[in-house]
């Protein structure tokens, strides 16, 4: 596409964004990456998640190749949204799903899209560790909700990831974690290793440092963490979900900076890394992520 045909582009999709979001409530039906789902008009995903987009698809060829790797697949969702991500795994592989959604308004629209599935099992909590439990009122952006503190409080109740492996013992063997939490992930990544130390699963998550700021957390703190638990290794991608690389959690600490180069005026603007972290006794988790991402293409 020429430059000024990104232009237009851009254009036309923040048009559509803007009329879209007046009518935050209507539910339209959209294929989407080979799976169908009922989502609120506004919800951005069908314009990242185009034909022939690699946009989330890094999940899903991850799960499918640990299920290939060390069947069976067993997935926590932490940030579940409307189900996307469960449904798009099912549909390249079989596995169960352990969906943790805490906003009420998604959870609408999750249990419409998956409780005809029975793989996959859905939980209405907040899953929280320290003060986090405190940030209950839902800031919902095209698609996506943070929580913070405020008078309003519209998620579920709160659920520590000790708890939640108590509560869900045919989740009690993990192989995968993924994490969409706006900013909580440094936090909640980590106390689900933990929780789940026993299984070593897999750990995916979305580093976003701008967000981790506004949540409260100090975004490089979640690398030394890791790192004692076992996961000194990580495979990146970019927000549109291509390879950026391998790197030691030493080194994602040291590249971090890089997420923070946009104008302060601009912070839509901004990128975001997908990060995937095998333990170092998983030799074939670690082996998938070298399938995945060559430690040649890092730049």
């Amino acid at each position: 596409m020429t430059p000024l045909g990104e232009i237009v582009s851009t254009a036309r999709r923040r048009l559509s964004w803007l009329v879209r979001d007046r009518f935050p409530n209507r539910k339209v039906v959209r294929d989407v990456q080979g799976v169908r789902l009922v989502l609120p008009w506004s919800h951005r995903l069908p314009d990242y998640a185009g034909p022939g987009s690699p946009y989330g698809q890094n999940l899903v060829e991850l799960a499918h190749a640990l299920a290939e790797a060390a069947p069976p697949l067993t997935v926590l969702d932490v940030g579940a949204n409307v189900g996307d991500s469960a449904l798009q795994i099912l549909n390249a592989t079989d596995g169960r799903v352990l969906c943790v959604e805490a906003d009420t308004f998604y959870l609408d629209f999750l249990h419409r899209n998956v409780d005809a599935d029975d793989r996959i099992t859905v939980v209405e909590s907040l899953l929280a560790v320290d003060d986090a439990a405190a940030a209950t009122t839902a800031v919902r952006t095209g698609g996506t909700t943070r929580f913070v503190k405020g008078e309003d409080p519209d998620a579920m109740p709160s659920i520590a990831p000790g708890a939640l492996r108590a509560a869900q013992p045919d989740f009690s063997e993990l192989r995968l974690v993924k994490s969409d939490t706006d900013g909580y992930d440094v936090a909640l990544v980590p106390a689900v290793a933990e929780a789940w130390a026993d299984s070593r699963p897999v750990l995916f998550f979305e580093y976003d440092p701008y967000l981790t700021r506004i949540a409260g957390y100090d975004p490089l703190s979640v690398w030394p963490r890791l790192e004692e638990l076992g996961y000194r290794e990580a495979a990146v991608w970019n927000h549109a979900g291509l390879p950026v690389g391998r790197m030691t959690t030493a080194e994602l600490a040291e590249r971090s900076p890089e997420l923070d180069d946009f104008p302060a005026k601009r912070p839509g603007s901004r990128s975001y890394w997908d990060v995937a972290l095998a333990h170092e006794d998983d030799d074939r988790a670690r082996g998938v992520l070298d399938r995945l991402v060559p430690r040649a293409q890092t730049r």
